[in-house]
Order: structure tokens, then C-alpha cells, then sequence
């Protein structure tokens, strides 16, 4: 019998100084049945570094052809397409098809390098994409801060970020490999 994807509830609060974006998203996540709780905060993560009034949560790892968050314009064209892991180029190269910019979180250390490595020539001449690297020990301790109802801060400047859950906080500067031309 297959499992069921679990719900978490969660208060997003954004401080964006780099974009002058503050505001207080609430969220209900699905985690699908084969997601880690690393990828979950992952997830939110990226939504928070790209967060915006029309920015939302898709089917993600239910669907191929829907990236994990989008943002989409009033006439319903993808204006942000935010991909978490370790994309084939044929699907960078589909994304940024459908999409005015994309944004690639891989993490997974050395697996994400061995990815880049094997990408990045192939992905040079997309000038929408931009890959942002989110270090391995920093993901996993967003891993230890999930949690079903979760009070989540996410506070950045100067490209550091502070993300704080209760009494815990993690402190991470993401890395960008390839910015968007």
C-alpha cells in the first residue's frame, strides 16, 4: 500500500535585505512519502530565497514537467522556474524553454560537483539559468529543524542567510556557480 505525503504547516517569515523583501508567507507542504527531511527544508529554503507575492509550491516530485516552485505572471506564463537537486541538461535546457529565468539548487556535496562539473559546459549558453550550490553540511543541519508545524525565519543579507526555527539557528552562505546573463 503506498504512503501518504505529509502535511506541514509552516510560517514563512522573510527578511530580504539584498531585495528589500519582508513578508510572512503561510504554507502547507506536502513531503512527498520519498522526500528527505533535507530536501523538504531545501524547498523551503528556495522559496524564501526567491520569495514573492505570486511564488508557489507545485506537485514537485509527484510531476516531471513542473519544477519543485514556480512563479507564474497574471497571464499564467512561467515567469521563475526553481529546480532543487541534480537536473539532466536535457531537462535545464526544457526548463529555461519554458521559463523567463531558472534557478538550480544542487547540494548533495561532491555528488553536486561531480553534477556541475558534468553540466556546466553544456548549460554555458543558457542565460536565464542561474545554478546556486547550497553546501552539504549547511543542508543537513536545515535537515534537524524540520518539523510538522514549523515557525520558520529566514533572514538575509549580503548573500548570507540565518535561518531560524525556535531557539535553533543555521547560518549559511549559498554558493552561485553560474549566474543568469
Amino acid at each position: 500500500m503506498a504512503q501518504n505525503s505529509l502535511i506541514y504547516k509552516v510560517e514563512l517569515s522573510v527578511s530580504d535585505m539584498d531585495r528589500h523583501y519582508y513578508e510572512t508567507h503561510k504554507l502547507t507542504v506536502a513531503k512527498h512519502p520519498s522526500e528527505s527531511d533535507e530536501r523538504l527544508m531545501v524547498r523551503l529554503l528556495a522559496f524564501a530565497l526567491n520569495a514573492h507575492e505570486h511564488l508557489e509550491m507545485t506537485k514537485g516530485l509527484s510531476t516531471d514537467d513542473e519544477p519543485d516552485i514556480w512563479q507564474k505572471s497574471l497571464s499564467d506564463e512561467i515567469d521563475v522556474w526553481v529546480a532543487l537537486g541534480l537536473p539532466s541538461e536535457k531537462i535545464i535546457r526544457q526548463s529555461c524553454n519554458k521559463s523567463a529565468r531558472v534557478v538550480i539548487y544542487p547540494y548533495g556535496g561532491k555528488t553536486a560537483e561531480v553534477w556541475w562539473d558534468k553540466v556546466r559546459s553544456s548549460t554555458a549558453r543558457f542565460d536565464k539559468l542561474e545554478v546556486v550550490n547550497l553546501a552539504e553540511h549547511d543542508t543537513a543541519a536545515l535537515a534537524k529543524l524540520a518539523n510538522r508545524a514549523m515557525k520558520l525565519g529566514v533572514h538575509i543579507q549580503d548573500g548570507d542567510v540565518m535561518v531560524s526555527v525556535d531557539d535553533s539557528v543555521v547560518y549559511l552562505t549559498p554558493q552561485t556557480w553560474k549566474e543568469a546573463g
